[in-house]
């Protein structure tokens, strides 16, 4: 066969579907699934979470799950990670200052909208969708823990209180944030609270998910404040392998997995970061 024919036969195998598809330059292969629910934690090393007996839902997740024994958040205090989760940079935040407005800056948000998908993102004891202040209910919702209210590219109908987490899963958007209030995360209150607040909002997701091409993903912001800021990192659903993982990732990490789910490029310093791609069974999706 001639070279010009072999070309002509590989380009009619990928025209017909048999090879995956590719995303941005260099996105590695990872499943594409319908509906991504992200939820964030507060201040908790891996070692006061997995293997503690405060935590047992957290552990059944992490049993069940890809568990990241070596994840880490990106910096102190709290808000940077926030912010460099949802847009791959801390854009020169270095505290917990409220409000911050970042305009025209892209993000996970709008990428997703520019793509054709929708965005959430769902603040417990937020006073009302679309809120801006700095702090509601008493304090147990505070801005600094909503990392998507501070781009003017996310449309106000995206910030939403979780009360409007919707009970029918379908109707989730592509990708969710859910941030649980103050008490609820863990910051003011205990492992065990916050365990149980996973259990009763997301458990009956995320065995729904298993079984509808959807991932949870639990995280935390930081550490109890320590250098090595080592925290607790799962995956959780459909197409999951379980076990433990023993790679180095951070929030660009996931990120860059959730950007390269959904043939997006990457942000900012997600683009230097490595996808997560060995915990897949399907990894072609």
């Amino acid at each position: 066969m001639s070279r010009i024919s072999l070309l002509a036969a590989a380009l009619a195998v990928v025209a017909g579907g048999l090879l995956p598809a590719t995303g941005p330059a260099g996105a590695a292969a990872v499943p594409r699934f319908d509906h991504i629910v992200e939820v964030m934690f507060e201040n908790q090393g891996y070692d006061a979470v997995i293997g503690s007996e405060e935590a047992p839902y957290f552990n059944q997740l992490a049993t069940g799950g890809a568990l990241f024994t070596d994840a880490h958040a990106l910096t102190h205090p709290s808000q940077p990670n926030y912010i460099a989760l949802f847009s791959g940079d801390t854009q020169g935040i270095t505290d917990d200052s409220c409000p911050n407005d970042f305009h025209g800056v892209d993000n996970l948000g709008h990428q997703l909208a520019s793509a054709g998908m929708t965005f959430v993102g769902y603040s417990e004891s937020m006073p009302s969708a679309g809120f801006t202040g700095c702090s509601g209910s008493g304090g147990l919702y505070r801005r600094k823990h909503n990392g998507w209210v501070d781009f003017d590219t996310v449309p106000a109908e995206q910030n939403q209180p979780y009360s409007a987490f919707p009970s029918d899963f379908t109707r989730l958007p592509a990708i969710s944030f859910v941030s649980p209030n103050m008490c609820n995360d863990i910051h003011d209150c205990s492992v065990s609270t916050g365990d149980t607040w996973l259990r009763n909002h997301l458990s009956a997701y995320a065995e729904w998910a298993k079984t509808h091409n959807s991932l949870l993903v639990v995280t935390f912001d930081e550490d109890e404040g320590t250098a090595v800021n080592r925290i607790p990192t799962i995956f959780y659903g459909a197409d999951v392998r379980p076990g433990q993982y023993a790679e180095r990732i951070d929030h660009y990490s996931v990120l860059r997995t959730f950007e390269d789910i959904y043939g997006l490029p990457p942000l900012a310093h997600a683009a230097d970061a490595t996808p997560i791609t060995d915990i897949w069974n399907s990894p072609a999706g």
